[in-house]
């Protein structure tokens, strides 16, 4: 079996500690994009009507571009993203919601400029349905992972 690095980022913080991460232990690697890129302006925390805003409290789903191919060969799933009101941004429980992770190990590993990882693995859970195991983690660089 394989290992897949997936990864949400907004301002690049993520990608490079997924990138960097990824190419340390040899696995595949996937951006989560949206289908509708975020602006700058979208993902203004401190006004209440940002694009980010509307979609973490309205528990809207975000499209996703692209699928990953060959999905069944990964037994190890590691996803990254930023942390947004203490959970995975919404366009990770989309992203989450379009596999069979029936079986699968998944580990989160979160990137933040303050907010902790709380209770982001028991939020974002119901999205990685069948999973034999959702952790989650902090981290500043890939070396945390």
């Amino acid at each position: 079996m394989a290992t897949l690095v997936t990864y949400f980022s907004a301002e690049g913080t993520t990608a490079k500690v997924a990138k960097e991460f990824a190419s340390r232990i040899g696995a595949d690697i996937f951006e989560i994009v949206p289908k509708e890129p975020y602006t700058k302006s979208d993902i203004r925390y401190v006004n209440p009507l940002s694009r980010c805003n509307r979609e973490q409290f309205g528990g809207k789903d975000v499209p996703v571009s692209g699928t990953i191919e060959e999905f069944d060969k990964y037994d190890t799933v590691y996803i990254g993203f930023p942390i947004w009101y203490g959970q995975a941004p919404r366009v990770v429980h989309t992203f989450g919601q379009g596999y069979d992770w029936t079986g699968k190990t998944i580990h989160l590993f979160a990137t933040s400029g303050g907010s902790g990882i709380g209770k982001t693995a028991e939020k974002l859970a119901p999205s990685l349905k069948g999973a034999a195991s959702v952790d989650a983690k902090l981290v500043h660089s890939e070396s945390e992972i």
